[in-house]
């Protein structure tokens, strides 16, 4: 008896159907062909044993099982409840075949029948709508974050002997549902850190509003314990909320990389990752024999941020340039390609030479002549480019620390910073992709970055002064354009743009000399 059951894999942040045709005859043999990789050929083993727990078996004949299409390399255990389901079927001891075809059926078995969770659930009900199914069948542990998808069953099951019952005895099986708006809003402003709890670096705290207004990149160079990771874990507490599909966007990413905690629905926050200077090139920005997404995908619509940026290796760093410039990284390979989405605020962080008091107005810097420009140099020119604001942070004083005055809450620098994008959202609603001043193309800040002559020979100052390359023009007049927006400015004035250029103070030619 020929039977077909249906589940999903994963190519990218999206699912593609797989098809599951079970055959048995006489004799006694079982292959699975359709390109399995070693979890899914071990498989046979977790469905026998999870299958004998429950009063059920593998029939002793012939099975033959094709995981079609075949030119597509199926991988990990989440098909054990599929193929599970298949041979139940075709081997006559459960009923219900119509109603299989109605379900993407997915979910790894332990050996007791029990489900463990998979990744990729949310695409797989994306698919699942697309396609026109009436639903799918999945560990409870992933029904949530596939509910938020809505309009298809999604029925989250603990073991198979529930799905069995579903089929084999119409017991139904409760969907889970969640109401997705109000899952947004209920996280939407949960955010651990917050800038009233940063005592002094006003100008810091400035910077940092701009740049989260217009979503540009920043470097902070301080000396060890001057705030410079304090303030970076705050940032997002200023972003604005994401929008819905920004949050589905988000969530889908982090579902096909299985970083969802169990039970989860929906992401609500923007992401802050901070991986240690230890990682790969391959864990940055995603790869592998078969590609998942990295570090600057899992921060998409939030902040990556790298501390301690110099001790990052030198390769690492540098395949960040395309992904930085185009917000999106492809991974290549013989037979396919895949993009991950990559538009994330890059924020970094870094001591000024290696004993990392360097300018340091209280403590002498001990590094010889030479060493704090060679110290720099770990920190590549055109990366150094890709970075709009470049911020010198100072010690706080003990009379800051000690003060008692209350500080401006990240909802109060939020509010500013929202109404600054809001802005931008109209100036750039009939383009797409395009959300934010960071976000334009060269051709962009030549039609929404129009300076007068005095800001022009400003510009032109700073240029040969600073020795900027034509990135940093075209970033300086980016910055201009956020800061014109907070003060509501139609038009760029010399105070904005000469705010900008001191935020390229620590740009090579001028730092550590």
């Amino acid at each position: 008896m020929l039977i077909k059951t249906y589940s999903c894999a994963l190519m990218g942040v999206a699912a593609i159907p797989i098809s599951i045709e079970v055959s048995i005859e006489i004799g006694i043999n079982f292959l699975l062909v359709g390109l399995p990789d070693s979890a899914v050929k071990e498989s046979q083993q977790r469905i026998d044993t999870a299958l004998r727990c429950h009063g059920y078996k593998i029939p002793g004949k012939k099975i033959v099982i094709n995981m079609a299409p075949a030119d597509i390399r199926k991988e990990g255990s989440a098909y054990d409840l599929t193929l599970a389901v298949g041979i139940l079927l075709a081997s006559e001891q459960i009923q219900g075949y119509e109603k299989v075809e109605d379900y993407y059926i997915m979910g790894e078995l332990s050996l007791d029948g029990t489900l463990q969770p998979i990744r990729g659930a949310l695409p797989v009900a994306i698919e699942a709508k697309k396609r026109g199914k009436k639903g799918l069948i999945l560990p409870v542990q992933n029904a949530r974050e596939a509910a938020i998808v809505g309009d298809i069953e999604v029925l989250g099951v603990e073991n198979i002997k529930q799905v069995i019952d579903f089929f084999n005895a119409d017991v139904p099986i409760k969907p889970t549902k969640i109401n997705i708006h109000d899952e947004f809003q209920r996280s939407l402003n949960e955010y651990e850190f917050d800038f009233s709890d940063v005592k002094g670096q006003e100008n810091i705290k400035r910077a940092l509003e701009i740049a989260a207004a217009g979503g540009h990149n920043v470097i902070l160079i301080g000396s060890p314990g001057s705030g410079k990771t304090m303030l970076a874990k705050r940032l997002p507490s200023i972003l604005p909320p994401l929008t819905l599909n920004e949050a589905l966007e988000t969530t889908k990413i982090h579902s096909v990389a299985g970083k969802m905690s169990r039970y989860a629905s929906l992401i609500s926050v923007r992401p802050f990752r901070s991986p240690h200077h230890t990682i790969s090139d391959v864990a940055l920005v995603g790869g592998g024999q078969h590609p998942q997404p990295g570090e600057i995908s899992l921060a998409h619509n939030g902040v990556l941020f790298l501390d301690e940026l110099p001790e990052f290796k030198r390769t690492v760093l540098e395949v960040m340039r395309q992904p930085l410039e185009d917000r999106y990284v492809s991974i290549a390979r013989s037979k396919y390609s895949v993009d991950f989405p990559a538009s994330f605020m890059f924020v970094a962080a870094m001591n000024p030479c290696p004993c990392g008091n360097y300018n340091n107005p209280k403590v002498p810097c001990t590094c010889g002549q030479g060493i704090v420009q060679k110290y720099l140099n770990k920190v590549s020119g055109p990366l150094m480019d890709r970075i709009d604001i470049h911020l010198e942070v100072v010690p706080v004083s003990h009379a800051e620390l000690a003060s008692i005055v209350p500080v401006e809450p990240s909802v109060k620098i939020r509010e500013r910073v929202i109404a600054a994008r809001a802005i931008q959202r109209k100036r750039f609603e009939k383009i797409d992709n395009v959300f934010c001043n960071a976000q334009m193309s060269s051709k962009m800040v030549r039609t929404y970055c129009i300076i007068n002559k005095e800001c022009e020979d400003r510009l032109k100052m700073a240029m040969e002064k600073l020795g900027l390359s034509a990135r940093a023009y075209d970033r300086i007049l980016k910055v201009s354009r956020t800061i014109a927006d907070l003060d509501n400015s139609m038009n760029i004035e010399i105070e904005h743009l000469s705010e900008a250029i001191n935020f390229r103070s620590l740009d090579r030619d001028s730092w550590g000399k």
